[in-house]
């Protein structure tokens, strides 16, 4: 099947069929970071800029690499290089920029909603690299895949997700994306991270406590606590969050025998995730970044209309 969207701003506008695709040809472009030389020139003469307006590492990077496997011209811009701290809108940043004909907009930003915003007002491509708590679409199908290459499917599976969900776009887009494959989601945290309603959004169970959630599960994906998204305290200490939501290897041991542990990054080990399990035999979180790469490969090859890949 063709990818018919110019953009790709969240899992939630994608159908099963879609999500597969990008999975699929994610498979086939990991092959490339496997070569002696690993370029091909798919992407040749088109420009790829990534516009981030939120400090990152893995995504920039992650992007920035896939781009330059596909043969395209990249171009970084931060926040703190850009004029929006002249105070320059979204909108005339993204029109500048479009003058200059790019191809491809790779942008991440604290408001949610700003990649649909853009999209509407711009003819190149825009790819959502996170907005807000709203969505992360590349980590939900790093994610996915890197389940699906362990596990070999998605339907049926038994994921647990717990932490922050509230703040979380990482949480949405596995949510909408997870869901869409036939995975049955269990979310945990505290009552104060758990969204009123969230269950409307796919195939969901919220359990009041972590155990409930890890019981059985196949995968178990951790999140960070976002005290910089919060606003205001939200938990009595750290301390005590890790009590009760933390992840140790007694928890690991109630989960179904080969249990994945993922975590989308930054880890704050010792809270949400003890050093034992982020580097134990079930964790994936490296394999995870890893097909980071191939992913973005796959959405940056798909918006762009597709091609020969050798």
């Amino acid at each position: 099947m063709a990818f018919k969207h110019r953009d790709i701003l969240g899992l939630q506008d994608l159908t099963a069929e879609e999500i597969e695709l990008l999975l699929n040809t994610a498979d086939n472009m990991k092959e490339i970071s496997k070569r002696e030389i690993k370029k091909v020139p798919t992407l040749r003469g088109k420009t790829v800029v990534n516009l981030f307006f939120e400090p990152s590492t893995r995504t920039r990077t992650s992007f920035e690499i896939a781009a330059k496997r596909l043969s395209a011209d990249t171009l970084n811009i931060s926040a703190s290089t850009s004029a929006v701290q002249k105070g320059e809108t979204l909108s005339d940043t993204a029109r500048n920029i479009e003058a200059m004909k790019p191809d491809i907009i790779v942008m991440r930003h604290a408001i949610s909603g700003a990649h649909h915003y853009l999209a509407k007002r711009v003819s190149y491509s825009v790819i959502n690299a996170g907005d807000g708590a709203h969505e992360h679409p590349s980590q939900g199908l790093l994610d996915m895949m890197t389940i699906r290459e362990k596990l070999g499917t998605l339907k049926g599976l038994k994921v647990a997700i717990v932490g922050d969900i509230t703040h979380s776009r990482v949480a949405r887009s596995n949510i909408y994306g997870l869901s869409k494959m036939g995975a049955k989601v269990f979310l945990a945290g505290p009552p104060t991270l758990i969204p009123p309603g969230v269950e409307r959004l796919g195939n969901i169970t919220v359990c009041s406590r972590m155990k409930d959630a890890v019981e059985g599960a196949d995968v178990i994906m951790m999140l960070r606590i976002q005290l910089e998204r919060q606003g205001k305290a939200l938990l009595p200490t750290m301390r005590e969050y890790s009590r009760y939501f933390g992840l140790s290897e007694e928890l690991v041991k109630i989960a179904k025998p080969g249990v994945l542990v993922m975590h989308p990054g930054p880890m704050n080990r010792g809270v949400e995730i003890s050093s034992d399990v982020a580097d134990g035999d079930n964790s994936v979180i490296l394999e995870q970044v890893e097909n980071g790469v191939a992913v973005r490969m796959s959405m940056l090859y798909h918006v762009s209309g597709g091609g020969p890949t050798e």
